[in-house]
């Protein structure tokens, strides 16, 4: 069984920052990408920021400047540090993560539970 346990969201001033993290847990073979979401009230669900097994990082135009991605691998976590936030990052934020489970030869996405994010203006 894998977990993944997202923490860090809140209510935040703009101009304001934030750290969210994303732990995965249990029988975890390999990672591949680990990515950053988020959904805001009425709109579709929108990719933040990418990391590829490698490294490479894609972001949203709307966060590139402020926002970075970063991981653990040892943890098997993914960071997303928020800077300079505004109201419009107001989002329900989500981390996927494509990974594999020990007791299987596939690749499966994997969704945490979703943390709120609210920057006030």
């Amino acid at each position: 069984q894998v977990q993944l346990v997202e923490s860090g969201g809140g209510l935040v001033e703009a101009g304001g920052s934030l750290r969210l993290s994303c732990a995965a847990s249990g029988s975890i073979a390999s990672i591949n990408t680990m990515d950053w979401y988020r959904q805001a009230p009425g709109k579709q669900r929108e990719l933040v920021a990418l990391m590829s097994s490698g490294g490479n990082v894609n972001y949203a135009d709307s966060v590139k400047g402020r926002f970075t991605i970063s991981k653990d691998n040892a943890k098997n976590t993914v960071y997303l540090q928020m800077n300079n936030l505004k109201p419009e990052d107001t989002a329900v934020y989500y981390c996927r993560v494509h990974l594999r489970r020990s007791d299987s030869a596939f690749y499966v996405y994997y969704w945490g539970q979703g943390t709120q994010v609210t920057v006030a203006s």
